[in-house]
């Protein structure tokens, strides 16, 4: 998670701890599931599998559960090998349940809690990042998105008459999960609530409890699965993307490619660690789902990324391929340069790009080619690699 700036002792940096509470205690009828739609099968894998697995990558231990009673065997075997997860069960109302979540992780002490519904599946690493940095300044911190849509406020069983707009659609927000919380503070709120209606969400307790509220941009990735309808999208099932990356040939660098390093006279010049056949690969991964590029993802004027190893960007692009439902079919990389001689190293490059994104080797193919000394390449001023990759829907 991101590194927060505490206020004592001043002047210090510290690492919070941070926690989380995932709510699967409901019933979820309106999905029309065989079985509670937290444990429904949604994308290849149950649907509260997808958040517990986001937010264990991002770091976040313990993660606690909160289930239907009698629901711990379908839980356990959803979330089976999740490092930090622990279960248990539900309340009365979304609110006690929440509370019975917050009073099992108060015995490990986080500093910072987020509290996710499982029924919004894709949760993306920058908006848990967004929360927890607002909690420097702000005890509590929500997502949020802009209402785009004419509102009007009709009674139960009327027609489609408008009957008054309830406000501004400029002053309206959609609210979204996970919410942030220190967690001393929102643990004694749930533990102090009184309220005879169940609380919509968190942040109503908190602010009863007179907390300043800060709002964060949200996700629409973040959608709540709710209706049978949201079971059954359809996803083409095989998708393609291409890629394609130069780095200049420079004295006194590292050769890395493919994220294995090659002994020679020159390496490649960049921000990063310069792997120009990661960074094309990275890229046919990011297009086939159409998530933009590397330099999106990881921009060069960012300093955390400075002389970083690319094998991140490359495990970042296989987890987003897989929150949105594909798996690798098949990833083929060519690198263009006349020296050195890359045949010795393919196996192990196969090896490692195999490695990083999970996949079985034969999944992966590298070549190596030449352009006859023309060009760039040709003259040994710098390295290209092209990158192709098919994508089949989990």
């Amino acid at each position: 998670m991101s590194r927060l700036v505490s206020a004592q002792p001043e002047g210090k940096d510290y690492t919070p701890k941070v926690g989380a509470v995932v709510v699967a205690a409901g019933q979820g009828l309106r999905a029309g599931q065989p079985l509670p739609k937290q444990f429904a099968p949604w994308r290849g894998k149950p649907v509260v599998r997808h958040s517990v697995e986001a937010l264990a990558n991002a770091g976040v231990s313990p993660i606690v559960v909160v289930i239907p009673q009698g629901a711990g065997a379908i839980a356990r075997d959803a979330l089976r090998d999740i490092p930090g997860v622990e279960f248990t069960g539900g309340g009365k109302s979304r609110q006690e349940s929440v509370r019975l979540g917050l009073e099992v992780l108060a015995g490990t002490g986080p500093d910072l809690v987020l509290i996710h519904d499982a029924a919004r599946p894709i949760l993306p690493r920058a908006v848990m990042d967004r929360l927890v940095d607002a909690l420097t300044d702000y005890k509590a911190a929500i997502p949020v998105l802009s209402v785009v849509d004419s509102l009007a406020h009709a009674e139960k069983g009327q027609s489609l008459e408008v009957m008054g707009a309830p406000a501004r659609r400029e002053d309206l927000r959609r609210v979204q999960t996970p919410q942030a919380f220190r967690f001393p503070e929102i643990l004694a709120a749930h533990q102090a609530w009184t309220g005879e209606t169940n609380a919509g969400d968190d942040a109503q307790v908190a602010r009863v409890q007179g907390m300043d509220i800060a709002m964060v941009e949200g996700d629409e990735a973040l959608h709540k699965l709710t209706y049978a309808s949201d079971f059954n999208v359809s996803m083409p099932a095989v998708r393609v993307g291409t890629g394609y990356d130069v780095h200049r040939l420079s004295k006194g660098e590292e050769l890395w490619l493919c994220g294995v390093r090659v002994e020679h006279t020159h390496g490649l010049a960049g921000h990063s660690d310069a792997d120009v056949a990661i960074h094309a690969l990275v890229d046919a991964l990011l297009g086939a789902i159409g998530a933009g590029d590397i330099g999106q993802h990881f921009p060069p004027s960012d300093p955390q990324w400075k002389g970083a190893a690319s094998h991140q960007f490359l495990s970042h692009a296989g987890t987003l391929v897989r929150e949105a439902g594909y798996t690798l079919g098949n990833a083929d990389v060519t690198i263009i340069c006349e020296a050195p001689k890359l045949g010795p190293h393919r196996e192990a490059m196969r090896a490692k790009l195999a490695e990083i994104l999970d996949v079985d080797i034969s999944a992966m193919s590298v070549k190596a080619t030449t352009t006859e000394k023309l060009g760039f390449t040709g003259r040994r001023e710098g390295i290209a690699a092209q990158a192709a990759v098919s994508l089949t829907r989990i």
